[in-house]
């Protein structure tokens, strides 16, 4: 090509945005997955901790050994294998030493390791110490074995591990949790001794399903003692999807008139149960309580005890109640998201989980054979050149004396291998006494042994299945334990609803002009009576209880409600009503209304229209309400007229200039919201001068007033028939004197 056509290159690439930011995303997201979130099946590891435990045993720091300070290892994990920060890297170490996070703890920390209060309160690295446990053998025990791959550190200076050759299913027995770009994993802590009992079964019976496995898993196993209370048949459809949830329940017992809580779920907080219940109690919300002890100590972790208010108490009721509202039961994610041997991460089922687990430890322990036998067959190699050399000790001692190069001599007068010959050379004098060559004969005779008996191990898959089960059950004998977490079917908890927390008294609700709100105890109150704030006065009130809601309508014909209890006392002015709703702008409450939910109501503005409806209609948890009487213009609401008997009541409808109609409450349509049907006729001349200022209902035996300025007028329930009229008629005209009517009401 020509140098004059040939593009002109500037040390940069240029791509379109679309494809750079795609392929930056997609390759951060795939370090996240593979490098950083997930765990690998075959150890259960993250890579973080994979380098923790790693750096641990370059230190020397097994089991065994005297403990170091943490920063010492923090500093060798991030300067040699992870290049991030020493934060992170020591709260992984943390989790891995905290017996109530592990249910197999890996690390043995000395110092403040965080508590279940707040496990994050742990000291920082400098002042605590830490070595490894004893079952971090059984991922560290092969690691020089020839069973794994190693690959350059992140400067190539250095190797470690890709994964770690563990001996027992390590991702089953601690499980993990993660994050990752667009996937997450959750997989629990399960029991050692279910677990390798469920590979056994596996490699006796390759066609085992997953619910034959779940004969000896059986779900579960944390760090704590609280219940698992999940289904059985939810645990097994989890196993077989790898996708679920777990519920545990905390524990308790009676002690005398007292209950008290002696395990938690796992990572429940002692400290937040107790603030949980403590505030339903300042909440008025569990008048069954009278006190809340923390009594936990050394000897007992978990001691919460509660103090009931008298010994009737019921207490699976209360506990019920508790277990629904607190963290005294919690939920569990499960998600078996882990990244199998084919480097992909995968949802698996308990079946995926242990076969290719299997397959895992047959390879590891192929190569650890693989490995032993080469060490083997060189050592006898180098054996057999030795006793060569025994045999011939005189002539090898002058050919190593009169020649200057007696290595290729050496070689050729006892067809010795280079190897063997540079053994035989480097061999000490005192290794050729006599009894040297029986040992060298008897070590021979064990190595010709061992390879044997490692050869036909590899030449027979039973041979091979039957040492991987030898050995897992070897590991199970030694560090197995009992499970913890005990599996007990128990029905859904069920809170406590506020009718039952709360005794059901009768209040009195009041609602003064400006909208503020109050409850005062009883029925005998004098509303009118009560202090207001200046330039406030009684608006209306209503008869209720303590354990019902009462509902409140604006000036736009929307429904608020809430619970009575729950309102102010009456001893102050109470409170605004804006605190509680949203009204729209410029609206202002009118009307209120209290009784059960089956309780039905006359709906009535000003204009003459109305319908009745249930009071459950009007009631709702929207802080905005929700519309229910449908206003025309200008019209308002008025105070709603509570139905008794359908079929005897009658409606009574007045107007300011003294038109009164009376029909009965059948008349009136039943419906749900709307604007309802003319109750009373207003002719349209005089919409602007007359509008209806009260209905009420009146029952056989009840005594109407009409309320004129400070004059009052009884009608009974026989004096109306002189008023009666079909409904959406003009009415009769009160005696004169009655013209400026002002109010309704029914006693």
């Amino acid at each position: 090509m020509n140098d004059s056509v040939r593009p002109a290159f500037h040390g940069f690439e240029q791509i379109p945005l679309r494809e750079y930011a795609e392929r930056a995303y997609l390759d951060y997201s795939m370090y996240v997955v593979l490098d950083r979130a997930l765990p690998f099946l075959g150890d259960g590891l993250k890579p973080v901790q994979r380098r923790i435990i790693y750096s641990m045993s370059e230190l020397g720091l097994n089991a065994g050994a005297k403990p170091k300070k943490s920063a010492r290892t923090v500093g060798d994990v991030i300067g040699k294998y992870h290049p991030h920060g020493d934060s992170a890297c020591y709260e992984a170490m943390v989790l891995m030493a905290q017996p109530f996070s592990y249910r197999y703890p890996l690390v043995e920390g000395q110092g403040n390791f965080g508590s279940t209060d707040d496990p994050k309160s742990f000291a920082a690295m400098r002042y605590t110490e830490s070595k490894l446990t004893p079952i971090a053998e059984v991922l560290l025990g092969e690691l020089g074995q020839g069973t794994v791959d190693w690959t350059p550190n992140f400067d190539g200076t250095l190797e470690e591990p890709s994964w770690m050759p563990a001996r027992l299913p390590h991702l089953l027995l601690n499980g993990t949790t993660g994050i990752a770009v667009g996937m997450a994993t959750d997989v629990p802590p399960h029991n050692l001794n279910e677990v390798v009992s469920a590979c056994v079964r596996l490699l006796d019976d390759p066609d085992a399903t997953v619910r034959d496995l779940c004969e000896h898993i059986r779900g579960p196993d944390y760090p704590t003692t609280a219940e698992i209370i999940t289904p059985a048949a939810d645990l097994v459809q989890m196993y077989e999807t790898g996708l679920g949830s777990v519920r545990a329940r905390a524990t308790w017992v009676k002690e005398a008139s007292n209950f008290v809580i002696t395990a938690l779920p796992h990572q429940a907080s002692p400290g937040k149960v107790i603030e949980q219940i403590a505030t339903q109690m300042r909440a008025k919300k569990l008048p069954w309580l009278e006190d809340i002890r923390d009594e936990s100590d050394h000897a007992n972790p978990t001691r919460i005890v509660l103090i009931p208010r008298s010994n009737r108490v019921d207490a699976e009721q209360l506990m019920g109640h508790l277990f629904a509202t607190t963290d005294l039961e919690k939920s569990f994610r499960v998600n078996f998201n882990v990244i199998g041997l084919d480097g992909r991460p995968q949802v698996k089922n308990l079946r995926m989980l242990l076969s290719e687990w299997l397959a895992f430890r047959t390879d590891t322990v192929t190569r650890r054979l693989k490995h032993r036998l080469e060490k083997v067959e060189r050592r006898l190699h180098l054996l057999e050149g030795l006793l060569v050399a025994f045999l011939n000790l005189d002539e090898v001692i002058r050919i190593i004396r009169s020649e200057d190069e007696p290595k290729p001599v050496l070689m050729q007068r006892f067809s010795l291998s280079e190897e063997q010959t540079e053994y035989i050379l480097e061999t000490r004098l005192r290794q050729l006494a006599r009894l040297e060559e029986m040992k060298i004969r008897g070590e021979q005779a064990e190595l010709e042994a061992e390879r044997e008996r490692i050869t036909a191990t590899l030449a027979s898959k039973a041979k091979l299945k039957k040492l991987v089960k030898d050995e897992l059950l070897a590991d199970a004998k030694k560090f197995g334990d009992a499970r913890r977490s005990p599996l007990v079917e128990r029905g859904a908890a069920q809170a406590i609803s506020e009718s039952e927390l709360v005794p059901s008294e009768p209040m009195t609700v009041v609602l003064s002009e400006k909208g503020w709100i109050r409850a005062a105890k009883g029925h005998d109150v004098d509303a009118a009576a009560l202090s207001y704030r200046d330039g406030d006065e009684l608006l209306a009130a209503v008869r209720s209880r303590s354990t019902q809601q009462v509902a409140f309508l604006d000036s736009t014909g929307r429904s608020y409600s809430t619970v009575v209890h729950s309102l102010p006392s009456a001893r102050g002015n109470g409170e605004p009503l804006t605190g509680r709703f949203s009204p729209a702008p410029g609206a202002s409450f009118q009307a209120l209304a209290s009784g059960d939910d089956d309780a039905r109501f006359v709906l009535a503005s000003s204009h003459g229209y109305g319908f009745v409806t249930r009071f459950e209609n009007l009631t709702g948890r929207n802080k905005a309400g929700k519309a229910m009487l449908s206003l025309t213009p200008n019209a308002k609401v008025l105070q709603p007229a509570r139905v008794g008997d359908v079929a005897a009541d009658r409606v009574v409808a007045v107007t300011n200039v003294g038109h009164l109609l009376a029909f009965p409450v059948a008349d009136v349509p039943e419906l749900d919201k709307g604007k309802g049907n003319k109750l009373i006729d207003i002719p349209k001349a005089k919409l602007s001068t007359e509008r209806v200022v009260a209905v009420a209902v009146v029952s056989p035996g009840s005594t109407l007033s009409v309320r004129s300025g400070t004059r009052t007028m009884s009608l009974s329930y026989k004096d109306l028939d002189a008023y009666l009229g079909a409904r959406a008629s003009r009415g009769g005209l009160l005696p004169r004197g009655w013209q400026k009517v002002e109010g309704l009401s029914v006693e």
